[in-house]
Parts: structure tokens; sequence; C-alpha cells
């Protein structure tokens, strides 16, 4: 309270001085030059000593000075004038009234000249006094480049500027260096006071040449394709880079935050190339509105995801099923505190590899539609254990599909990988049986409607390599990346999920709906990338160490099998593969067969003969046997029990 009114103590006595001196200084020019006659001594005194009370007066009235410098905007500067000019003309009504005024050539100009003064003292203090703070504290603020120079660029400039002494806000820490932008008509005109400087192909060497620490793309509105090309330059930098989400995202009313709080961490998935899929969602509120459904491995990464879509339409009931009892209490805590009762959910610990606890399931819920997520997806870790693969994958989808056709599921719907294509690992090769197997139901089952949904690798999923890559940065480990040109499909979670959602509504029977994901990801790029996103240097800051192809990991994933063909739906980014014809008969000779190794534990022969019921695996333990001039093992010719 002391530093407030010793600040508009000192404002004070500098508007009384301006004041004064303006009409002594003018008297004094009007005696120099005998242009006008001077005012007596007497009467200039009176004359300065009422205009300083009434504007005095007036200027505290009008709030001029309870305003800080560096909040001083237009309008202040325009309350301010109004206030200097009623005290005037307040003055020379009093003066006036006392029979003392003053000539009207002397009294205007002296209120120009003193106007003009105190205008210009809060103008040059507030600027001297900005850069004086901001010279002091610039060893503590963050170089910021501001890319784009609209509405959302004006906004964020404007808290930058608002905000700069504001110690509880992350603004107060930026400086903008600079804006970007292509618009040719705005090139080095000042938004703000900041310059626009360049356009956005400059950004790497704008960012070099001035020392950059942060990047905030504010472009919200601008094409996907544009934001990724802008990206690229950002990624380029060392600067951590901060993107401003879509206008029509923001909580623009009196209680939310302001825009520069709501500036994102830039997030993998916008350097993805390409629009995010959409979803027909009436089809699919039609498809799960007041249905019995299940989800099998439904406290998964996507089962959990598919659980949360799938309680937004309105189901019958839903039944997470899950091995790993950790996930399914989160997912069930979460939607519990979301919907509390008005969802009936049921959140069972079983093991899809159990016929007859799933049969129990099965018997008791008689679930319409059947979501299959569960299954082991660790490529190298399968590798080490292809039996548990085996039982798993394989055993556990026979047993979840068989039980949905017995009971009468309107729809079963699988959730496959593009690993399944031309599979080299054995994660893949189930994946691919898992697919068989359920193009087999299709082929014979008369009520279900069986479905398999592939795609490829799903940020932030578990086994996801955003984690691992994230973990390695913060604790200051190198980044692993298997090898330079690695190249994989990706998409989010959400897509994959809606993916799965829109192909079960679609669904006549044996399709495998396969998803247009756009371009491949280099991998090395992407860790570069997020590596930048940590404001750090690839390969200075953090090295990345190439480890070499795991077990059955290629350099690129395939998502349609050749023999499968290709055929658009409605969703032009989705697309079904062409129903491939089983023998029914020789593929469950084979099954059993892969059922007893597996059983037996028996990891070599799992291998051959998961080979010899998927003619594409190519395994190169199986190759390296193959050039030793080993044989494949006899065929079993039982048949295998349903489950």
């Amino acid at each position: 309270m002391k530093k407030l009114n010793f600040r508009k103590f000192v404002l004070m006595l500098a508007d009384i001085f301006i004041i004064a001196v303006s009409g002594i200084t003018l008297n004094y020019f009007f005696s120099l030059t005998h242009w006008f006659h001077v005012e007596a001594s007497g009467n200039l005194f009176y004359f300065i000593l009422i205009d300083i009370l009434t504007c005095e007066l007036m200027l505290w009235i009008f709030g001029s000075y309870s305003r800080l410098w560096r909040y001083f905007n237009i309008h202040d500067y325009i309350m301010c004038g109004i206030a200097t000019t009623l005290g005037f003309g307040a003055g020379y009504g009093l003066l006036e009234l006392l029979k003392m005024p003053p000539r009207k050539v002397f009294f205007l100009v002296f209120f120009l000249i003193a106007l003009f003064g105190v205008l210009l003292f809060r103008f040059a203090f507030k600027t001297t006094f900005l850069s004086l703070t901001r010279e002091g504290k610039m060893e503590n603020l963050q170089r910021t480049l501001i890319v784009g120079a609209g509405h959302a660029g004006r906004m964020i400039i404007t808290e930058i500027r608002n905000a700069e002494s504001d110690p509880k806000n992350v603004t107060g820490r930026l400086y903008p260096v600079g804006m970007v932008d292509d618009d040719p008509t705005k090139l080095h005109s000042k938004v703000n006071g900041v310059e626009v400087i360049g356009v956005c192909a400059e950004i790497p060497r704008i960012c070099m040449e001035r020392d950059v620490d942060n990047i905030i793309v504010a472009i919200p509105s601008c094409e996907e394709e544009e934001k990724r090309k802008i990206l690229d330059y950002c990624s380029s930098t060392k600067c951590t880079i901060k993107v401003v989400p879509y206008l029509s995202d923001l909580l623009l009313g009196d209680q939310a935050p302001e825009l520069i709080t709501q500036a994102k961490e830039i997030k993998i998935e916008d350097l993805l190339g390409r629009k995010p899929i959409e979803f027909n969602r009436n089809k699919i509120a039609k498809f799960i509105c007041d249905k019995v459904c299940m989800v099998t491995g439904g406290g998964g990464s996507i089962g959990s995801e598919l659980v949360r879509q799938i309680a937004k339409y309105s189901p019958k009931q839903i039944i997470i099923v899950d091995i790993y009892e950790n996930n399914a209490y989160d997912i069930q805590q979460e939607l519990r505190l979301e919907y509390g009762d008005s969802l009936n959910l049921e959140t069972l610990i079983a093991s899809v590899r159990d016929y007859n606890k799933m049969e129990s399931i099965f018997k008791k819920y008689q679930p319409q539609v059947v979501f299959h997520a569960a299954a082991h997806k660790h490529v190298p870790l399968m590798e080490t254990v292809p039996e548990e693969a085996v039982k798993n994958n394989i055993f556990g989808t026979f047993n979840v599909a068989t039980l949905a056709e017995y009971y009468k599921a309107d729809k079963f719907v699988m959730i496959s990988t593009d690993k399944a294509v031309n599979p080299t690992n054995v994660m893949g090769a189930t994946k691919r049986a898992c697919e068989m197997i359920i193009q087999y139901k299709a082929q014979t089952s008369k009520h279900t409607e069986f479905v398999t949904t592939r795609f490829g690798n799903v940020l932030g999923s578990n086994g996801s390599v955003i984690p691992l890559f994230r973990r390695q940065i913060e604790s200051g480990s190198p980044v692993t990346v298997t090898h330079p040109d690695i190249i994989r499909y990706f998409m989010t979670i959400p897509e994959a999920v809606s993916l799965v959602l829109e192909a079960g509504a679609m669904a006549k029977g044996g399709e495998i709906f396969v998803l247009d994901m756009g371009a491949p990801v280099k991998i090395t790029t992407l860790a570069e990338n997020l590596i930048r996103m940590y404001g750090k240097v690839p390969y200075v800051d953090v090295p990345i160490v190439f480890t070499g192809l795991r077990p059955g990991e290629k350099l690129f994933e395939e998502l349609l099998m050749d023999e499968e063909g290709l055929k658009s739906t409605a969703n032009k980014k989705i697309f079904i593969g062409n129903q491939i014809t089983i023998n029914a008969d020789d593929m469950l000779k084979k099954l059993n067969a892969l059922h007893e190794s597996a059983e037996a534990n028996d990891a070599d022969l799992t291998v051959t003969l998961l080979a010899d019921l998927v003619p594409t695996f190519h395994h190169q333990v199986l190759t390296e046997k193959a050039a030793n001039g080993d044989k494949k093992p006899e065929e079993a010719v039982s048949v295998p029990a349903q489950g």
C-alpha cells in the first residue's frame, strides 16, 4: 500500500510540475516574441494554481493515478486526455467567477501544451520503465517466436504484454522476439509492438539467429497439411514447440483461462500428416444403443477406450472381461465416477483361455455384441514364449468366438493388427490365425456376424514406442531405435476404437476392415521430433542409439494381404478386404496339432506348426531350418472340440 501511495504521489508531482512549467514557459515565450500581451505575474500564479487543482481533481476522479504503468493502454490515454480537458475547462470557469479570466489565446495554448506534456510523460515513462524492467529480467525470460500474425497471435502478444510482471502467470517468462506469417502483406508490420520478421519457411534461420527458446504456433484454423509443414519447420529447430488449439475448442467465458495458458504441448499425432478420421456416429449409436456389449481385454489401452466410447451410446449393459485386475478396476472406477448408477456395468476378472469360465459368463449375461480385444501383443516377448501367444491369442479367440456363436450373439468384432499381414513374428502369425478363425466362423455361422478390424500401431497404447521414448528422454537416457530406416503406420486410440465400432455397425460377416492410415512415419524422425519437443537437440543433448531389429521385427508393416483385394465403403477412409475361403477340415486339423504342442509347452514345435497353419508366416528360425533341410511335421488327423 505504501508503494502504491508513493507511486501516486510521484505521478501527481510530475503532473503539477508539467502544468506549472507549461504556463510559465508559455508566458516567457510570449514576453520574448511580443506577439501577445503577457499575463501579470499575480494573475499567472492564480491561473496556474487553479488549473493545477482542477486538473489533479479530474485526473484523480477518472482513475489516472490508479493504473500501473505497464498496463497503460490507449483507453487510459483517452481518459487522461478527457480528465485534463475537463480540468482546464473547470479552471477557466472558476477564473470567470473570480473575475480573473485569462486571455483566450493564452489559455488555449497553455491547455494544449499541458495536455501534450501530461500524455507524453506517461508514454515516455511507461516505455522507459518497461525497457528497464525487461533488460533487468532478460536473463530469466524465454525468447519466443510466434507463428501466425492473425487474431490468435495478437491475443498471445497482448497476454504476454499484460502479464509480464505477474509471477503467477506462465506468460511472465516469455519474451516475444518476433512473429512469422506467410501473408506477404503482413511482412515488417507490427502486432502490439512485435514485428513480423519473416515467413514460416524461415523459422529455422530466425530461431538460430535470434536465439529462440520457444515457438508458439498460433494458427489454429489452418489446414492439416499446412500445419504439418509448419511443424516440420519448427521441429528442425532445438526449440520447445507449443500449439494453440482450434479457436472453437477454446473456452472464452469470464471464468475461462487465458489463451496463452491453453497453448498445448505439441502432440505426436499432429505430425501424422493427415486429418483425424471421421466416423458415422449415428450408425454406431444404432449399433450399440440398448445392446448388451461385452469387451474382452476391457482394461487394456484399446479395450478401455472401447468401453468409454460404448458407454456414450446408451448400451443396455457393458461387460468388461480382463485377466489383469488393476486395469479392469481403473476403468470400472472411471466409468462409475462419470456415469454413476446410470450405466449398467459389470467388471469380471477372467481369462479367455478358460473355456468353462467364459461359458459361464456368456450363459449368464447373453451378450449381443462381443468386442474381442484380449491378446498378447508384445512382439519380442512373444518370440521367447510362442506357446503362450498361441494359447492366449489363437485359442482364446477360438473360445470366445465359439461361445458367441453358440449363445447367438448378433455380432463378434475381433481386433487384429497390420503385423498379421505376411507375418515375420509369432505375435503377427497368431493374429493372422485369429483372422482365419473369424473368417471360418463367418462361413459357418447361421446367426452371428463375425468381422475383423485391422490397423497399425496405436499412439499411446500399452507397448507403444511413445511412452518408452518419453521415459528415456525424461530420465536422461539415450533414445533407442531398432533401425534408422524402420517405418510404421500410426493412428490414435480414439481413431482405432471408432474404426472398431463403425466396422461392427456396417459388418455383414467375414470382412476384414482396414483403415487408410495415410503415409507411414519413420520412427527415427518420430524420435527426433519428440526430443525437440522437450527443447533438446537430437544426437547432441539426447543420443539416439540404433539397437538393431529385434527377433521377428521387420522394417515396414503392410495392411492388406495380396489375395484379399480391396473394396471401398461408405466411409472413404475405411476399406474391406475380400473374404478368403477357409478349408474348415484342414484348418481344424492343424489347429488341433497346434493346440497339443502349445499345451505341451514345446516352443520349437509350436512355431513350426504355426507356420504350417499360416502359410504367409516367414520366421527367421524356420528359414534357417529349411536351409538346413529340416522337414515339416506330419499333420494331425483329429479335430479339436469346440473350445
